[in-house]
């Protein structure tokens, strides 16, 4: 690993991709296989003006042991200072802003009970609600960023020796993160303006639903929430604070209607959740929900995650990402969401953001619900986009605009 680089990436999230301000506290989530690139982060937010870095270790073959040794009534019932160890720091007057860096091995539970899997893991969900709100409603700085870990390497690049892989998959990120530039800031400011233009365009047709289609059978409408905006590159905190929230990110996203869906839509990429692979789905919706689904490998996790509440089963968020996204182009299926999500046009089952509602920020989520944005437990983007995909914007004045022509931005 190119040590220089490795400081470029760690301060590019942090002081951009975060955007760590003067006396926030700043908190780090990452595997304890990383522990050389949190330190890079703590150092960066110290540099930042960080009050306090507070760093969260994660142990992902801990966490095996206990979802497979742990009695499930005991995994679910969780303690209150484990919220309170969030909350304390999002409500100090100074506020705080977060950093979750992932590296998971995509089959990290594979052969455990998937029911059990999805119990917990919705109960652990609903308990941190009131923490999730805040990166949710982008009421303070967040970002997810990804490094190598060896069960990961290991799957991305499964013919090399796990040394050679972890060093193949940081060249990777590192290029597709525009790091290699030498300038990551200059390239990611740049890459954000042309985002926000696209972004901007869309709101100014002021949509009502985009229609996809591609020769895999993908035939779906999206109805559009009341109000709904679109998003892109990156947010603003409640605070005024510019940040993004995903790196690397070439998304624009908006909010469907939960009861606005209809037609059928294919997976184009594998998808991990909690841990396993599906692959090879499909589902179809009418009115809003799924009312039939399969996939080639493990239907039945992808059954389990539509049923985790009622409304897993629709989607919060709809995303165009261009065929031509340096995820793609890298040619690497990298088994892990952050950035196969930016390989292709995606949908996420679960909650939508109450940001891509005008006013969305500030309104209860029952009025958000009457805007018809989805609210779940969960929020899991799939990808659907392909190199053909075709999609069209119905206006609210009754006019066709084209989007999407083979895979790629029409405008």
């Amino acid at each position: 690993m190119d040590q220089k680089l490795m400081q470029l990436y760690a301060d590019f999230i942090v002081k951009v991709g975060v955007n760590v301000q003067p006396r926030q506290n700043f908190i780090v989530r990452c595997p304890v296989t990383m522990p050389e690139f949190a330190h890079a982060c703590v150092r960066a937010g110290y540099e930042a003006g960080a009050k306090r870095v507070y760093v969260r270790w994660e142990d992902e073959r801990l966490s095996r042991l206990d979802m497979e040794l742990a009695a499930e009534a005991d995994l679910k019932a969780m303690q209150p200072f484990e919220l309170r160890s969030w909350l304390d720091l999002a409500e100090d007057p100074d506020g705080c802003c977060t950093l979750a860096i992932h590296a998971s091995d995509p089959e990290a539970y594979a052969g455990l009970d998937a029911g059990k899997l999805n119990r917990v893991n919705l109960a652990r969900r609903t308990m941190l609600k009131p923490w999730q709100e805040y990166t949710m409603n982008d009421r303070i700085q967040w970002c997810v960023a990804s490094v190598p870990a060896p069960g990961w390497a290991a799957k991305v690049f499964p013919g090399l020796p796990v040394d050679e892989a972890m060093e193949k998959l940081w060249d990777v990120i590192f290029e597709v993160c525009r790091v290699t530039t030498g300038a990551p800031v200059k390239a990611w400011r740049d890459h954000v303006a042309k985002t926000k233009a696209r972004r901007d365009q869309l709101n100014a047709w002021q949509l009502d639903s985009v229609h996809m289609t591609s020769a895999n059978g993908t035939d779906l409408t999206v109805g559009l929430a009341e109000d709904a905006t679109w998003e892109g590159a990156s947010s603003v905190s409640e605070r005024g604070v510019e940040f993004i929230a995903n790196v690397p990110t070439e998304e624009v996203f908006t909010a469907p209607h939960r009861e606005r869906v209809n037609g059928i839509v294919y997976g184009t990429r594998p998808y991990v959740y909690n841990g396993q692979l599906i692959d090879g789905w499909h589902v179809t919706f009418r009115d809003g929900k799924v009312v039939e689904q399969g996939a080639e490998k493990n239907a039945d996790l992808l059954a389990e995650m539509l049923s985790t509440d009622e409304n897993a089963c629709r989607i919060g968020e709809f995303a165009l990402v261009p065929a031509s996204s340096p995820i793609r182009k890298s040619g690497v299926l990298f088994y892990n969401t952050l950035f196969d999500e930016n390989a292709a046009c995606h949908i996420a089952f679960g909650a939508g953001y109450p940001t891509n509602i005008v006013g969305g920020r500030d309104m209860t989520r029952a009025q958000l619900l009457e805007k018809g944005l989805n609210d779940s437990a969960i929020h899991e983007d799939v990808m659907v986009g392909a190199v053909d995909s075709h999609i069209t914007g119905l206006r609210k004045n009754g006019e066709k605009v084209e989007i999407f022509k083979d895979g790629e931005w029409a405008f």
